[in-house]
């Protein structure tokens, strides 16, 4: 869904600035050019990442990918996917190393679509994004740095910030106003230090890692899997890459060493030596290094993520960590997702400009989290290697497993964190605190038909997965990834057994379509045109919202001029048999209704976010409580006063 385009005063003036081309750059400028926003987009390096860096795609990253239609690009690489983590250890008796327990990656207690990591150096991410951009009319200035900015709402409300650039050679300068500003330019943030925004150090224990790609010859059997080694000479970290390459993560120093330094460093024959050792009694050789790198591990989160919700900061700038859980990317394009589509709802004119002020906390909560997990993770690992039957009853357990996550049973501390931890790397486990947007029993959206007692979806995590097939061409199709990112809120609506809920349905449409309904407060101007195109199919009648509905029958009883509403029909792409059977509801007819604690006959009207994450969940009753409700929900943060539909005339 594009912006409408609209005039800036000048060539100079830009809707954001996002400083830096790592992830949480690139997320944010590709959202934002998709939606029709003038960016202007630096970075300090001549040329994308070229080795190294971030490689760790986790299974809800691939989830966004692919609704963002760039997955195939990325998977097109053939990088390497983990299914399976191994953990060595020292034998009871002897010398070496020996095999503790495996584990899936992304055990069959999450619901995912894409249970395993995909492993693909940041530069070939990058290029996918760069040249999504380029599709989009935007192009990295590079190497192009800032050296100064200012935000001033009083004295320019609509272009507040001016932004001072530089190339690095200093042989050319602008300045630009912008109505944002936005810092990914890494841990070493200029516009951070600039705001004066400090940065607290979680755990006070620091560690120098090495870090090594590139091809070996081993006779090390898990060299294709992730694992995690200790032995009595060290512990390193293997992680397979694509082509035929591997990562070693190996700590050098820490700060609990009696003598420690910061500035450590080893060269690459030194940490290959080591690994060698660690890894005895097997054997290890390099045929060739693509890169190797010492750097500084401290866990440390801002402050702050901005100061007036007119100068942002996000990824790296924001939060550091350990590389062992593969999160700093995926946290980075979560950062970016977040406030892309909160700046569209802004900018757009869809929400109030407090709708911004929920970036910080939503985000920032999530790093807190992130940190807590990745200090008990390491020192977990780090302490005490686990023993093979902690391993193994980790894993039996997490298979025993239920669409709720409940695992049942004793769980010691080490198979609480197993569960916790895979949860939280997948991304699954990610969620979002109760505000405007996520309902909560303090919201002002009240009514009987808020929240339904046996609804499995809660307010501020994610759309739960469901297949269901499509009734204008019967695919099969993944229900939450019907709606692209488009900025669009995206209204699900369960329809439970079309003879039952007719009139509920009919009552639906005729409250959106009254003047002060959520929905009819933002259509488009010639919404009643009889003509849709394939481009305007998820979003005919408002640039804000696509419909969805579900009917719990199959498809060959589905009828969409029969059993919808003109204007619900008017979504026929988006019209779906809940037909299909899912193992987690195995006894359930209507699979998606139960898999979301919806009443299969009566169904049920969510709201999810544009990201992803479920807003507000409200019963399908006769009558005007069911708009009543979800006018309440978004008039919590829109623009416009939103009314009783039973007061309409």
């Amino acid at each position: 869904m594009a912006a409408q385009a609209k005039r800036h005063p000048s060539v100079n003036h830009y809707d954001i600035v996002i400083v830096g081309a790592g992830p949480v750059g690139l997320m944010l400028s590709t959202c934002l050019a998709r939606w029709g926003y003038k960016i202007k987009h630096i970075d300090n390096r001549p040329e994308p990442t070229p080795t190294g860096r971030a490689d760790g795609i986790q299974p809800r990253s691939l989830d966004l990918l692919r609704n963002m239609g760039l997955k195939s690009a990325i998977m097109a690489h053939k990088p390497a996917r983990v299914y399976e983590v191994a953990f060595w250890d020292p034998p009871k008796a002897g010398k070496g190393i020996v095999r503790t327990g495996t584990w899936a990656s992304c055990p069959s207690f999450i619901d995912a679509r894409y249970p395993f990591t995909t492993l693909l150096h940041q530069g070939l991410i990058e290029r996918v994004f760069i040249g999504d951009l380029e599709k989009n009319g935007v192009s990295i200035q590079r190497p192009w740095t800032i050296k100064g900015f200012t935000s001033n709402e009083k004295e320019d409300p609509e272009y507040p910030v001016t932004v001072d650039l530089e190339h690095v050679d200093g042989t050319f300068k602008e300045t630009v106003k912008a109505k944002y500003l936005f810092g990914g330019e890494g841990a070493r943030s200029f516009i951070r230090d600039q705001l004066k925004i400090g940065i607290k150090h979680k755990d006070p224990i620091a560690y120098v890692w090495g870090v090594m790609d590139g091809v070996v010859k081993t006779d090390f059997p898990d060299i294709k899997m992730k694992c995690t080694i200790h032995s009595e000479n060290g512990s390193i970290m293997v992680i397979p890459r694509e082509n035929n390459m591997v990562r070693l993560y190996i700590q050098i120093a820490s700060s609990s060493d009696p003598d420690f330094n910061p500035r450590k460093t080893a060269t690459a024959e030194e940490v290959q030596a080591s690994a060698k050792r660690i890894l005895q009694p097997y054997s290890i050789e390099w045929e060739r290094v693509e890169w190797y790198s010492v750097y500084p591990i401290g866990q440390g989160i801002s402050d702050k993520y901005t100061l007036d919700h007119r100068v942002f900061l996000g990824g790296d700038a924001c939060h550091t960590h350990s590389p062992k859980a593969g999160q700093g990317m995926n946290t980075a394009f979560l950062d970016a997702l977040n406030l892309a589509w909160k700046i569209h709802a802004v900018e757009a004119g869809f929400a109030n400009r407090n709708l911004l002020e929920t970036y910080e906390p939503e985000r920032k909560t999530v790093a807190e989290n992130l940190l807590a997990f990745d200090n008990k993770y390491a020192k977990l690992f780090s302490q005490r290697p686990p023993a093979a039957n902690e391993v193994a009853a980790a894993s039996a357990q997490a298979d025993k497993g239920n669409n709720n996550n409940n695992i049942g049973g004793e769980e010691n501390e080490f198979i609480k964190t197993f569960k916790e931890s895979c949860e939280f790397t997948s991304g699954y486990g990610v969620f979002y605190q109760a505000n405007a947007i996520n309902w909560s029993p303090s919201h002002p959206a009240q009514s009987h038909v808020v929240h339904p007692k046996n609804t499995k979806l809660v307010p501020g995590r994610l759309f739960i997965n469901a297949d269901v097939t499509r009734v204008v061409d019967a695919n099969v199709v993944h229900l939450e990834q019907e709606v692209p990112l488009n900025g669009s809120f995206r209204i699900f609506i369960f329809a439970g057994v079309p003879t039952i809920t007719a009139q509920a349905l009919r009552d639906f449409a005729s409250n959106l379509t009254k003047k002060n309904s959520f929905y009819s407060a933002y259509a488009y101007p010639d919404a009643d045109r009889e003509r849709i195109s394939h481009h305007e199919r998820h979003n005919p009648h408002s640039p804000f919202f696509t419909v969805c509905t579900v009917f719990a029958a199959p498809r060959a009883a589905v009828e969409i001029s029969r059993d919808l509403p003109p204007l619900l029909a008017r979504y026929r792409d988006h019209v779906y048999a809940d037909d299909r059977w899912d193992r987690r509801v195995p006894d359930a007819q209507a699979c998606a209704h139960a898999k979301m604690g919806l009443d299969e006959e009566r169904g049920g009207v969510v709201v999810v976010r544009p990201d992803g994450y479920v807003g507000v969940v409200v019963a399908l009753e006769e009558g005007s409580a069911t708009v009543d409700a979800l006018n309440r929900y978004f008039g919590a943060f829109c623009t416009k006063k939103l009314g009783e539909t039973q007061a309409q005339l």
